[in-house]
C-alpha cells in the first residue's frame, strides 16, 4: 500500500510547514511520477526513419543506404564540387562520407598531390594522365579530376563506399 507514510519524500514534505512553494514542489513531484509511469507504457510501433531533404530523396536510389544528416562541405571547395556531383553519377548523398574519407586519405583533396609511384591529383590516378579522358585541364582543374574519379569509382567499385571498403581492406583502390 502506498501513501504518505510509505514515501520518504512525501513524509519529509509533510514535515515542512505548508507554503505555496511546498505545494508547488509536491505538485511537480506528482507530475514527474505520472510522466515516469506513462513513459514505461510507451512502445515502438514502427521503425524510425532518417530525415531526407526533398532533393536528396529524389536522387537516392531504391535500396541505397539511408541519407545521413551532416553539414554540406564549404562552398567553393573541391569537397563541395564532389558532393554536388554525387547524384549525377547515380550515387546517394549517403555515399559522401565514404568518398570524403577515401580522397582525404589519398590526397587530402589537393589537386596537384603526387605520390612516389606517380599517382596524381585528388583521386590519385595512376598514371595521372589517364584523367585526360575527362578533360585537357586534368592537371590543374579539381572538377575534371573529380569527374574522372567518380566515373572510375562507378565503373570499378560501384559506389564510393565500395571503393572505401577496398581501400580499408587493401590499402588502395
Amino acid at each position: 500500500m502506498s501513501g504518505p507514510g510509505s514515501d520518504p519524500a512525501a513524509m519529509a514534505l509533510a514535515a515542512i510547514p505548508t507554503s505555496r512553494s511546498a505545494t508547488l514542489l509536491e505538485q511537480e513531484r506528482q507530475q514527474m511520477i505520472l510522466v515516469d509511469a506513462a513513459s514505461k507504457t510507451l512502445s515502438l510501433v514502427s521503425t524510425p526513419k532518417l530525415a531526407q531533404s526533398p532533393a536528396s530523396a529524389a536522387s537516392d536510389q531504391a535500396g541505397s543506404a539511408p541519407v545521413l544528416n551532416f553539414p554540406a562541405p564549404d562552398p567553393g571547395t573541391a569537397q563541395s564540387i564532389a558532393f554536388n556531383l554525387l547524384g549525377s553519377y547515380g550515387f546517394a548523398s549517403s555515399q559522401w562520407s565514404c568518398l570524403d574519407s577515401l580522397w582525404t586519405r589519398e590526397s587530402d583533396w589537393i589537386y596537384d598531390a603526387e605520390n612516389a609511384s606517380g599517382a596524381y591529383g585528388i583521386p590519385q590516378a595512376l598514371p595521372g594522365d589517364k584523367m585526360a579522358s575527362a578533360g585537357p585541364d586534368w592537371e590543374t582543374d579539381p572538377t575534371t579530376q573529380i569527374k574522372w574519379g567518380l566515373g572510375y569509382i562507378q565503373s570499378v567499385y560501384g559506389t564510393p563506399c565500395g571503393a572505401w571498403d577496398h581501400e580499408e581492406a587493401d590499402g588502395w583502390y
